[in-house]
């Protein structure tokens, strides 16, 4: 039989926000779930509802291509439509390769699917990693600790119990889905009793709780590229989320957060520094030794005379890429004594006495 509109089994308006129906589905999916209904098949068949629904719904392109089959009735294709692409469902019931009628195959498929492998490869699993200035700049390697779903050493993934006796799961009859029907149409979905697995044990997994997996860690070394900005990513092939069953790993995809550094900001290929002198030395010129970015120090000449932020250019010691390098660009900072003894203030004074200065 042909299930409700989904806007419907949430018990939504069509021009419901995605907040809204969060939180109809948490509301409904609490009170129908199976652990709070045991042996309800009404509410496990509830449930099924309002989770493909749901699944539908909370996805921006999934409820959009929904909406154009909405309006233009595709779900009702089933009456009045000819015989064009026509095939026997489930009950007697008629369904319909969309693949003939004007694109609705693409609106379908891009909602439900195309079909379902047992073994499917996880999710990517994304990592924000804060990287040092330095090791952005030049590349280098970081250690990244990463939250995982894993299988239970315990059960095996199974989600039983040791000696626990495991049997066919009565609502999936074993194969692990369910299907939902929308008109005259059925998909797959894992089902809510085993969770995909097809079995039930007599008594759950004491370690999983009879999920048959569990969350862990896993360390690993992260290279990063020369040059590396803030926001930008790497994708790593297999080296995310572990797979379920012989299913592949997931890929990890990292996000670069570039910390800050104390004395060094970057400009293109320049690096800028900002170098403190006292009085003394802007007024009779000095010689300051400037650290570089890979750890060396220059000796900086400053004339006399300096003035306060001028920039001086060290050839060569920036950033490089494709064959070119920046310099390294210090700026000087003249720092001035807040408070004056006697005699400095005597000094001063006579000092712009001589120079004809007022203050």
């Amino acid at each position: 039989m042909a299930q409700r509109d989904f806007y419907q089994v949430l018990g939504v308006p069509d021009t419901a926000t995605q907040d809204e129906i969060k939180k109809a589905y948490r509301r409904l999916a609490k009170q129908y779930h199976p652990d709070a209904n045991p042996n309800n098949t009404a509410a496990a068949e509830r449930f099924k509802e309002i989770s493909e629904a749901h699944t539908v719904l909370a996805d921006a392109d999934k409820r959009k291509h929904y909406d154009q089959m909405r309006r233009l009735g595709a779900f009702d294709l089933r009456r009045g439509a000819g015989t064009a692409g026509q095939r026997t469902g489930a009950a007697g019931e008629e369904a319909f390769d969309f693949g003939d009628f004007g694109g609705l195959g693409d609106i379908f498929s891009s909602i439900f699917g195309r079909g379902r492998r047992e073994d499917t490869r996880a999710e990517a699993l994304e990592a924000l990693v804060e990287v040092p200035f330095r090791v952005a700049m030049l590349g280098g390697k970081v250690p990244v600790t990463l939250p995982v779903i894993q299988p239970c050493v315990t059960c095996g993934g199974s989600g039983a119990a040791p000696g626990a006796k495991v049997s066919t799961c009565q609502e999936c009859k074993g194969r692990g889905t369910i299907s939902f029907g929308q008109g005259g149409f059925a998909v797959n979905r894992p089902c809510p009793v085993c969770r995909g697995r097809g079995t039930v044990p007599s008594t759950p997994c004491p370690t999983c709780q009879g999920q048959g997996e569990v969350r862990a860690e896993r360390k690993v070394m992260i290279t990063v590229p020369p040059l590396t900005e803030n926001g930008s990513k790497v994708r790593l092939k297999g080296q995310g989320q572990p797979g379920r069953g012989a299913a592949p790993a997931g890929d990890l995809v990292v996000v670069f957060q570039v910390q800050p550094d104390r004395f060094f900001t970057r400009e293109g290929l320049d690096l800028v520094c900002e170098v403190p002198v006292n009085l003394p030395q802007a007024l009779l010129g000095t010689r300051l030794r400037v650290r570089t970015l890979d750890g060396k120090k220059i000796v900086l000449r400053v004339p006399a005379g300096t003035q306060p932020g001028r920039k001086f250019r060290i050839k060569g010691q920036g950033l490089e890429k494709g064959g070119r390098r920046g310099d390294q660009i210090v700026k000087i900072r003249v720092d001035l004594p807040e408070k004056l003894s006697t005699e400095q203030e005597a000094l001063v004074k006579q000092l712009a006495a001589d120079a004809g200065l007022t203050y």
